[in-house]
Order: C-alpha cells, then sequence, then structure tokens
C-alpha cells in the first residue's frame, strides 16, 4: 500500500465493539496499519440511550459522550483510536421533509462539533475523512476542510432506509472527492454522478476463516450437537434471506440439519423457519467464534433473495467460507460474485437446483477443491482490497490534487 504516514477518519455505520466485525471497521485496522487512524462510530440517539443505558456497551461508552471531552477509546492497535459521538435526536421517523434535514443539520453539528474539539486537541490538521458507508450523514464536514474527502460504499441503500437515504446518498456522492464502491452495479450507477468513482470488492479475512481448516480446533459446541451433515449459514438472519426458496430446500431434505447462526430479525423470519424439525438456531456468535462455527457446516449456504436491493450486495461470508475451505452454495442474486469466485461456488436459479447443488457438494466434496477455494480467498483478502482502496487515495493525493 503506498498510503503511508497520513492522518485518516473514518466515520463507520457499524460499531467498533460489535459481536460481527464489519467492514467498516477492518479497513479502519487495516489502513492503521501505516498510517494514523480514527474510527468515528455510528452515533446513539436519545432512544438508543434508552434502551442500552443499562447495558455493557453504554457503560464503556458513558465517559466519552462529551462535546468538549477530548478522550478517546484505545483500541489494541497501535495507530487506532475510537471516537464516540455525542447522543443526538432521533429523526429517521419524520418524513423526507424541510424538518427532518433541519434536525439532520443540527445532529451534525453536534457531531462536528465533537470532531473540531478533537482535531484542535491532537492538531490534527492535513487529514483523509472517509464516510465508511455511512450515508445517513451526508454533510458532517461541511467547514472542516479534510485534504480528502471518500465516501466508501459497501452496502446498498435498503428498504427500511428509502426515505432518506436516497436523498442523503445522493448529496454524499455529488459531495466527495473520490467514491469507492464495493459492487459494480454501484460503481456504474455513481460514475455517473462522480467521475472518481472505482469499484473495489468486500473481501475476507482469510487468516481468521482459515483457523477452520486447523484440525485441532474444535467445532463450535451447538454445531458439533447437530446431527450430520449439516448445512449453515452465518450471517445476519434478516430481510436478504430467501425464505419461500428456503422452505421448499429444507422441506424437501428432511434428513439434513440446517444450521442459522446469527442475529435473527423476528419481523423478517416466517414462522414456519421457527417450528420445522431440522431447522436450528444458534444465536449471534462473536468474530473469534466464527472459524469453529464455519468448520461443523459441511455446505455453506448463501440463500439470498434475487431483488434489486441484494443483486449489489457482497456478502462478507462469501469468501470467509471459501478460506476454510467449504463447499458453498447461493442464490444467483449478484452476477459480480460469479467472476471473483472463478467457479468454486455453485450460483442456483431455482429451490430445485439449489436443493441438488447441496446434494452434489456433499457427495463430490474432497481435498483438492478445498485446496481451490482456499486459493480463491486468498485471492479476495481484506488485506488486498485495502490496499487498492489506499493506492486509489495515494493517487488522489498525488496526481490529481497536489498538481
Amino acid at each position: 500500500m503506498k498510503l503511508k504516514g497520513h492522518q485518516i477518519i473514518i466515520f463507520g455505520l457499524s460499531r467498533f465493539d460489535a459481536p460481527i466485525e464489519a467492514a467498516n471497521y477492518t479497513t479502519a485496522k487495516l489502513l492503521a496499519r501505516e498510517n494514523e487512524v480514527y474510527y468515528i462510530e455510528n452515533p446513539l440517539t436519545l432512544g438508543d440511550f434508552f434502551r442500552l443505558r443499562k447495558k455493557p456497551e453504554y457503560q464503556l461508552r458513558k465517559g466519552h459522550f462529551s462535546l468538549t471531552r477530548h478522550s478517546m477509546i484505545e483500541t489494541d492497535i497501535p495507530n487506532l483510536k475510537v471516537i464516540i459521538p455525542p447522543i443526538l435526536l432521533p429523526a429517521d421517523f419524520l418524513p423526507e421533509n424541510g424538518m427532518f434535514r433541519t434536525i439532520l443539520k443540527f445532529n451534525e453539528l453536534l457531531i462536528r462539533t465533537k470532531l473540531k474539539s478533537i482535531l484542535q486537541a491532537y492538531k490534527i490538521r492535513d487529514y483523509i475523512f472517509i464516510n465508511s458507508s455511512n450515508f445517513h450523514y451526508p454533510t458532517v464536514t461541511d467547514g472542516l476542510m479534510p485534504r480528502l474527502k471518500v465516501y466508501h460504499r459497501l452496502d446498498p441503500v435498503l428498504p427500511f432506509n428509502l426515505r432518506h437515504g436516497v436523498v442523503s446518498e445522493d448529496i454524499l456522492v455529488k459531495q466527495s472527492d473520490v467514491v469507492i464502491c464495493s459492487s459494480k452495479k454501484a460503481y456504474k450507477e455513481k460514475k455517473r454522478q462522480n467521475p472518481y468513482s472505482y469499484f473495489v470488492a468486500n473481501a475476507a479475512d482469510l487468516g481468521h476463516s482459515s483457523k477452520a481448516l486447523n484440525p485441532r480446533l474444535p467445532v463450535n459446541p451447538a454445531i458439533a450437537a447437530l446431527k450430520k451433515p449439516v448445512v449453515g449459514y452465518l450471517g445476519a438472519i434478516e430481510r436478504q434471506l430467501d425464505y419461500d426458496l428456503l422452505q421448499k430446500v429444507i422441506l424437501s431434505n428432511p434428513d439434513k440439519s440446517f444450521a442459522f447462526v446469527g442475529p435473527v430479525s423476528r419481523e423478517f423470519v416466517p414462522d414456519w423457519f421457527f417450528t420445522a424439525e431440522n431447522v436450528h438456531f444458534s444465536g449471534p456468535v462473536d468474530h473469534e467464534d466464527m472459524p469453529a462455527v464455519i468448520k461443523g457446516f459441511d455446505v455453506a449456504l448463501i440463500p439470498f433473495k434475487k431483488d434489486e436491493e441484494n443483486s449489489s450486495i457482497f456478502p462478507l461470508n462469501l469468501f470467509e467460507y471459501l478460506g476454510a475451505g467449504k463447499p458453498v452454495v447461493a442464490t444467483d442474486f449478484n452476477p459480480d460474485l460469479k467472476e471473483l469466485s472463478k467457479g468454486a461456488v455453485k450460483f442456483c436459479e431455482n429451490a430445485g437446483g439449489f436443493s441438488q447443488a447441496i446434494t452434489t457438494a456433499l457427495q463430490t466434496d474432497d481435498a483438492e477443491q478445498r485446496k481451490t477455494r482456499v486459493t480463491i480467498a486468498a485471492e479476495n483478502t481484506w488485506e488486498s482490497r485495502v490496499d487498492a482502496i489506499g493506492d486509489i487515495i495515494y493517487y488522489h493525493l498525488e496526481e490529481v490534487i497536489q498538481p
């Protein structure tokens, strides 16, 4: 990576201590290898405060919300610190109108005030500002004058964000110096709005997921207790899953255990899912436990709906599965993934093909195929992706802005 010795502020959509580490924070950690990085996590609102005030998440942050205090949370990475923004007013329930934008401007002012105090206290001047998929606050940098403003577009604007997200992201894309997209579809869209748009796909933490290949690593107890073969999914169990397809696949394969590991959003999951005898929920797991979970899968799934929202989603678990050597069966929801996975993943159009792919994977998996999957995953690591992002930023600093 050419980008070295810079001060970088990253405004992320995820919390730094989330049970499942998100791409926002992974990017911050890897940029901190060669740079001084400050990660601003997604702000809490008053509603979040009342919901979390007695929980450990709030207690950890309690002393850092002040607008004028300069305290930050130290991490185990020397060059990475976490900035806790002030508690904000809730506004997402409002329609897209002048009142919403007024409250948003006030909330952005609170974040900016906190950030200005830290910039002054730590003498942070010639810095790069990266908005890492947090399009909810599109003009938070107004008046801050960073050397370069980057929008890292990791996730699409999903239905529950459409009310304000489309407008906000449009503002953010147009006022950014650089836009980096994790899907080709998004890249083509943003390129029409901002000529300095680039495509850099998501990736996986190969060093972590490949721990599943260690014969001495025990399988996660919740997965080890299931009847073999185990067909598993690791990730959020929410809107993006194709429950109609899953119902046909699960009911037609009563001899297999279907394990769903991750947080469950009950409002999206149909009732039958909780009563099927061969469906098992293990709940969310810490990032460090991911290899032990995947090791217990005989076949790994990405059963996403094929729709507009999912067509640009890049699931992190794809290369995590491959990095663990597991056969992967997925729906054909995002055409980008076929090219990147180089034939190592079976993409299916319907439930019948999905079931057949699972059966074939169970019957034909071998050491040679596992080696191929790990090799492909090694070409799609976060280290290589963040190096590419760093090189794009370096190019704009040295070749576009500097001249």
